[in-house]
């Protein structure tokens, strides 16, 4: 039997092979992109996966769990240009991408461990729609978090959101 941490892996290794490839292809072109429009980015993929739950049918041929794979890759985005705010390259070498994108994978994979050590996997009795409906909240969230100038009061940050939003995508697609 598969252990959480190896499905876990292997969602991720698929992810960022996606996402490897396209910065051999386009370069690191999202480095031009501000947090809000990363946050429409995941908002159209979600948005599109709860589409197609809804109306149980797609026309477009890329599935659903292409899109849970974009909406992981595109809160790994995101943290990265959090975590280079101040650096003003456009373009980045694959080799430091490819370093970037595993430190925050690997911050992620360990909130999902802390957390599934308190909560005891409860995500594995919940539902792909949930998993959708949460990622749609945290979006909105980090929305609010943008219009209050990035602060908060007692609430996460930004980053926090995008992490559960990567694993709440990963589950999406262990359960897949």
């Amino acid at each position: 039997m598969t252990t959480t941490n190896q499905q876990y892996d292997q969602v991720i290794h698929s992810s960022k092979e996606i996402f490897l490839n396209k910065a051999k292809d386009y370069g690191t072109a999202w480095r031009v992109l501000r947090t809000i429009s990363i946050v429409d980015q995941i908002f159209i993929k979600a948005q599109r996966i709860r589409t197609i739950q809804e109306k149980k049918e797609q026309k477009v041929a890329d599935g659903i769990a292409a899109e849970f794979k974009g909406i992981i890759n595109y809160a790994v985005i995101g943290l990265i240009q959090l975590q280079l705010e101040s650096d003003i390259r456009e373009e980045l070498d694959i080799s430091e991408v490819e370093k970037l994108y595993d430190q925050q994978v690997n911050t992620a994979k360990t909130l999902m461990q802390d957390k599934n050590h308190d909560y005891g996997e409860a995500w594995r009795s919940m539902s792909q729609e949930s998993f959708v409906d949460l990622i749609l909240m945290k979006l909105q969230r980090i929305r609010q978090i943008l219009n209050n100038d990035g602060k908060t009061i007692i609430s996460e940050g930004v980053d926090a959101n995008y992490l559960d939003i990567i694993n709440y995508a990963v589950f999406a697609l262990i359960l897949l």
